[in-house]
């Protein structure tokens, strides 16, 4: 297929993207005010899940280079040099570092809970969030049922005011109200794919931090005893 080709289908597309959301605006607009809520559940949802995702991107680090680096700062110029390392690198691992290294010359307990305590309050703040966006994905579906019941409720009660059974008036009742189960189960499934993502996410990001305080404890273990710290590697 050539280049001419290519710019003659490119219209076509864009026409066929343009009807796509035409009929999802129209559908939208059919299943009447419940869509509304199913709608600010999405936005919020998405906002929430976005935000997420670039704070642990940027939180996340090369936990194994940065233990290098810290050891090696500590063979050079001790404490001190370890704690400009750890300041200089941003994330929680290198935080819950520098927390567990100020405390070094209280011994190893006290290290121990530094960094114990630190990493909490670094998982609460991985963690922010997500409370709302499990939220979100729950009440989603619970707004599509709500407008689907109160749908069915409007459809029985014209067929009772209009004496007969149409199928036509059933029909598109029904279809109406199903719409916003529809888009709350949608809504529900995009935002339970993010909380997926961000979960594992900030999983990997605690197991990096137990891990990199296990090096940590060690190193300074092997300090105190006079032995080179690279010896935990």
């Amino acid at each position: 297929m050539n280049l001419y080709s290519l710019l003659l289908m490119l219209p076509q597309e864009v026409a066929a993207d343009d009807g796509f959301v035409n009929v999802l605006v129209g559908r939208f607009n059919e299943g009447g005010e419940y869509m509304w809520p199913v709608l600010i559940c999405l936005i919020v949802g998405l906002a929430i899940a976005f935000e997420r995702i670039i704070t642990l991107n940027r939180a996340d680090i090369n936990t194994r280079k940065f233990i290098v680096n810290v050891k090696g700062a500590l063979e050079e110029g001790g404490i001190s040099a370890a704690e400009e390392v750890c300041a200089n690198t941003r994330g929680p691992v290198a935080a819950v570092f520098q927390a567990g290294l100020l405390r070094h010359d209280e011994g190893i307990e006290a290290v121990e809970k530094a960094v114990v305590s630190y990493g909490s309050i670094e998982m609460s703040f991985l963690e922010r969030g997500l409370v709302w966006l499990s939220l979100f994905i729950s009440i989603a579906p619970m707004f599509g049922f709500l407008g689907t019941v109160v749908g069915m409720v409007e459809a029985f009660d014209a067929i009772e005011q209009a004496g007969d059974i149409s199928p036509s008036l059933v029909a598109g009742g029904i279809k109406v109200a199903l719409l916003t189960t529809v888009f709350g189960l949608i809504t529900a499934i995009i935002l339970q794919f993010f909380y997926n993502y961000v979960v594992s996410k900030v999983d990997r990001i605690v197991i990096d931090m137990e891990e990199a305080s296990i090096e940590l404890i060690d190193s300074l273990v092997l300090m105190q005893a006079g032995r080179p710290v690279t010896e935990s590697a």
